[in-house]
């Protein structure tokens, strides 16, 4: 992330946060790293509006830890920069072999995200979401709108991802790792 000029970063923790915390603490992007602590889960949406002095009304990189990928950030960046004016998210996306295990997007004709499932029986689709996102204004306007906590993705998606991101082929792996299958798959 650091070559496609993202950071500083903000560490959000909960589960095993003394792990991750020395994790940071001796990682060589230490000094780029804040790291805080969330008590009581918020939610995504949540722990952003906690948080929304160190975006400083500036993009937001929003990064779930239980997700592994090797995707090409520069690209994803210059692919938020020309995404559609009324989107107000980029969002990377990829097929996946597991549909159940996933949160997967429904998208229309002009590729905006128009329905949202996750981790339904039988989804509509294997789409799914790579919970990698970059957000402009939205984390302002969720605190204006008097949010505090929710799933963010239910929240946003008729606002947010063109087409041509959605449909755009992924020569990068990624993999949701919250089971075993997926995390051994990574591997």
């Amino acid at each position: 992330m650091t070559r496609a000029s993202i950071g500083p970063f903000l560490v959000n923790t909960h589960y095993l946060a003394e792990v991750v915390e020395a994790h940071v603490k001796a990682s060589r992007y230490r000094d780029r790293g804040n790291l805080v602590h969330e008590r009581e889960l918020r939610g995504t949406a949540g722990a952003l509006i906690a948080n929304l002095e160190f975006f400083q009304d500036e993009d937001g990189l929003l990064v779930h830890a239980d997700n592994y990928c090797t995707a090409d950030f520069r690209a994803f960046v210059r692919a938020h920069h020309e995404r559609p004016p009324e989107c107000l998210m980029t969002m990377v996306t990829f097929r996946t072999d597991d549909p159940p295990a996933c949160g997967i997007v429904e998208i229309d004709a002009r590729g905006v995200v128009v329905g949202f499932h996750e981790k339904v029986a039988a989804p509509p689709e294997n789409l799914a979401n790579g919970s990698l996102d970059i957000a402009k204004q939205l984390i302002g306007a969720l605190a204006d709108a008097s949010f505090d906590a929710v799933k963010f993705q239910k929240r946003t998606v008729e606002k947010v991802y063109t087409k041509e991101l959605l449909d755009s082929p992924r020569d990068s792996l990624w993999r949701h790792v919250t089971t075993a299958v997926g995390l051994d798959r990574s591997r």
